[in-house]
């Protein structure tokens, strides 16, 4: 534990940002990060809690977070990377865009405010770095056999990373033209530069890792190659088929899925792409359909690009207004409003929306027609007749209204991972939702083809698809030494 009074002596401290006005002209991350003597406070609050809720509830990866607090309010940072390195393959990332189930469910967060372990996590990461204590790790032997990892988001990083240090042959590919999956290409740079992910890569590419970029399987080389040239096939695709949103005037022009978006916005930023490639929010009005994070992140780029106005609709209603530190839910994730550093940027946000049509001349969309709605419980005796529990949407009489609209972004979620040619091929099943089907071994129903992250369980936590990867790797291993 940290010092046995120190959450007593001292209040929560977190990293500020830089003001709005001069982060909005900016690609780059503007977070500012406290000193290390000031972060060694912050672990001095960690306390003997008996059960470290943040370890064994709020981490998907299960961090072990009361050991590295300790360590770092106590000055040992290089034990402290060697305990987050323990079980997690890229705590530079979740230390960015992680939302910290572990501060929710800190034991602090009962009536006072939580340890700030992501912002500790992230400074133990960026301090190994900076002092070379990140460095490959190259298996002692090899065991011959090799393994095939489709995807290189969070999961098939995680994955490819834990089976090479296992002494087998991992090879990764990616369709698009740099390693990363959505962490490159989804995520803003001003949440994370890119350059994090390239030195990740490079430590991997000397323990021996191969990265195969520009690839699609099932197009570029067949499923049938992958399996006479490799023991075992992980897909770690991710789930990319994003929600539609079936109503009339959809078609329009100037009508995007936020991935599309955000994914040429960032290539355009990387260099890797033109103007011409970008869908511009410039001088426009916007409107984000869909409340989360991947909203959020259009907000922020839309703002950045310099948008007339922005605003974000969600269909649910708007979750109760919590000022306090504490967690109203704990030890659970509490459903409370959240306000990200976007949305602070500029962007008028609304609830309990629905959409029903867009309109405009030719064929480029002008207008937004909308309406309110309510959520009602069931009936008594609605249960029984068979709607179950579920809240219920009702329209409400007379709100309807219209706006005019330039750009729309659909960020309403993703619903599974995209059938595609390499899974028809490899005769994967998929499980009802349309994810891959696997058993708790993370097997497939194909012999020697495993599935993690995403692509297996839906839409998820990036620190969940590492911990799945990580797994993934474990039972991959267990089947090839077998």
């Amino acid at each position: 534990m940290g010092h046995p009074s120190g959450f007593l002596n001292h209040e929560r401290k977190s990293y500020s940002y830089l003001p709005v006005d001069r982060r909005v002209k900016s690609w780059k991350e503007f977070a500012v990060p406290l000193a290390n003597d000031e972060l060694a406070t912050q672990g001095s609050r960690c306390m003997d809690c008996g059960i470290p809720f943040c370890h064994a509830t709020g981490c998907p990866v299960y961090n072990l977070i009361p050991e590295w607090n300790d360590l770092v309010y106590r000055g040992d940072w290089r034990e402290a990377l060697v305990r987050l390195e323990m079980t997690n393959n890229l705590p530079e990332v979740t230390g960015r865009l992680c939302p910290a189930p572990c501060e929710a469910s800190c034991t602090l967060a009962i009536n006072s405010s939580p340890v700030t372990i992501k912002q500790i996590e992230l400074a133990i990461a960026e301090r190994g770095f900076a002092e070379g204590w990140v460095v490959p790790r190259p298996p002692a032997a090899l065991t011959g056999r090799r393994v095939a990892v489709v995807g290189s988001g969070p999961a098939g990083l995680a994955a490819a990373q834990q089976l090479r240090r296992a002494g087998h042959e991992v090879t990764v590919f990616e369709g698009s033209p740099k390693i990363g999956g959505l962490l490159r290409y989804g995520i803003p740079e001003f949440k994370m530069e890119q350059h994090v992910i390239d030195r990740r890569i490079r430590q991997m590419e000397a323990e021996g890792v191969r990265f195969e970029t520009g690839v699609v399987i099932g197009e570029d080389i067949s499923a049938r190659y992958l399996r006479g040239t490799f023991d075992v096939i992980l897909l770690t695709m991710g789930a990319g088929e994003p929600r539609d949103l079936p109503v009339p005037g959809r078609e329009l022009s100037g009508i995007h899925f936020a991935m599309d978006y955000l994914t040429r916005s960032n290539r355009v930023v990387a260099g890797e792409a033109g103007e011409e490639e970008l869908i511009n929010a410039r001088d426009k009005v916007v409107v984000v359909i869909g409340g989360g994070d991947t909203g959020s992140d259009c907000v922020g780029t839309a703002n950045r690009q310099g948008a007339r106005k922005v605003y974000q609709f969600e269909i649910l209603p708007k979750p109760p207004v919590w000022e306090e530190a504490s967690n109203p839910s704990w030890p659970a994730w509490p459903n409370i409003l959240r306000t990200s550093s976007s949305h602070e940027e500029g962007c008028e946000r609304d609830w309990s929306i629905t959409t029903h049509k867009f309109t405009g001349p030719d064929h480029c969309v002008m207008e937004g027609h909308f309406a309110r709605v309510e959520w009602k419980k069931p009936a008594v005796g609605a249960k029984s007749a068979g709607y179950g529990g579920a809240m219920k949407m009702e329209e409400l009489p007379g709100s309807a209204f219209s706006m005019k609209v330039d750009l729309v972004l659909l960020a309403m979620g993703f619903v599974h991972v995209k059938h595609g040619k390499i899974i028809e091929e490899l005769e994967v099943e998929y499980d009802p939702r349309g994810n891959i089907r696997c058993n708790p071994d993370y097997s497939t129903s194909a012999k020697g083809v495993f599935a993690a992250g995403d692509a297996n369980t839906g839409a998820s936590l990036i620190v969940r698809a590492i911990f799945h990867g990580r797994e993934a790797a474990k039972a991959i291993d267990q089947y090839l030494r077998s």
